[in-house]
């Protein structure tokens, strides 16, 4: 870690850490001109996110390819940036329907930092190195490191322990891709300028973090045949309003009633995906199962397993 002259001096090359010109008055802004300041820079990120398309494509190849092999994703970070790793990391399994060892989130500061700022938890390499090992990462799995400066010591020193093990290696930071110096085999660097507020980055780059996680792992999902046609055929009806939806998802594809889509999912053991078949195939639970697997885990596939049969 560089001493306090040396990180000063580091910071103001930093994107991020700059001033933003259009923001420079602020302070004496009235309540809709301060909001429409925030709204105008965050319109900026869709497009710096679309500039690195071909990268999160990589990612997702990536990404797909350690899950069919039974590897695991983990996101690595600290502060904003470690919070949308560790919540995109949960919300996996009730959406895919996944083990919630598939996709894992790393914070510096561990648990309590979701909650509350571990100050100094992300100034050492060795910290995030340690937390590789404690989770005992291995050359099947990725590593996602998300740092929106790119040189967040914690993160850093993850992602070099997870390259060392032999683990595939991503990283998010919302600086220029000119000024990346870090060994990983994806970067992914979409440029969301100076935020709003000097050197906050839970604003354009945390927007920018998001919207690249949610697409890694909802195009590896949909790769992985959890979605059928743009709905979730493997969600998990683990409470009352996801039991609903599975209920109209299986209405909206088969088209039939509320009652019918209620009796079918009870003897598909809640199971969307295996009363999709049921219906659509014209079979039993067992024999929709069957027809999934045959069909790699997609509905489509299994569907035209069982009109090729004909």
């Amino acid at each position: 870690m560089p001493d306090g002259k040396a990180l000063f001096e580091e910071l103001k090359t930093l994107t991020t850490e700059k001033r933003n010109k259009a923001s420079m008055e602020i302070d004496a802004a009235s309540p809709i001109e301060i909001l429409r300041i925030i709204n105008s820079e965050d319109k900026k990120v869709a497009f710096a996110v679309e500039q690195e398309l071909p990268y999160i494509a990589e990612a997702v190849e990536i990404v797909v390819a350690a899950f069919k092999e039974g590897g695991r994703l983990f996101y690595v970070g600290a502060g904003t940036s470690g919070r949308i790793g560790v919540q995109d990391a949960a919300e996996c399994p009730p959406t895919f329907g996944t083990d919630p060892e598939m996709i894992q989130g790393m914070i510096a500061g561990g648990l309590p930092a979701m909650f509350k700022a571990q100050e100094g938890a992300e100034d050492r390499e060795e910290n995030g190195a340690n937390d590789i090992v404690a989770h005992g990462i291995t050359g099947n799995d990725v590593v996602c490191g998300i740092a929106a400066s790119r040189r967040t010591p914690y993160v850093v020193g993850a992602v070099r322990k997870a390259r060392e093990i032999g683990a595939r290696t991503l990283f998010v930071t919302t600086n220029p891709r000119s000024h990346f110096n870090i060994d990983v085999d994806v970067a992914i660097c979409p440029e969301v300028g100076p935020e709003v507020i000097m050197g906050s980055t839970r604003m354009k780059s945390g927007t920018a973090q998001k919207m690249v996680l949610n697409m890694i792992t909802t195009a590896a999902m949909i790769r992985l045949g959890k979605i059928y046609e743009n709905m979730m055929v493997d969600l998990q009806m683990t409470n009352k309003k996801l039991e609903e939806r599975a209920k109209r998802i299986v209405m909206t594809i088969t088209g039939v009633e509320y009652d019918e889509a209620d009796r079918v999912l009870r003897r598909a053991g809640g199971h969307v995906k295996t009363a999709v078949v049921m219906i659509k195939a014209g079979v039993n639970a067992d024999e929709a199962r069957e027809l999934v697997k045959k069909g790699e885990g997609f509905v489509r596939r299994a569907i035209e397993v069982k009109v090729g049969k004909h």
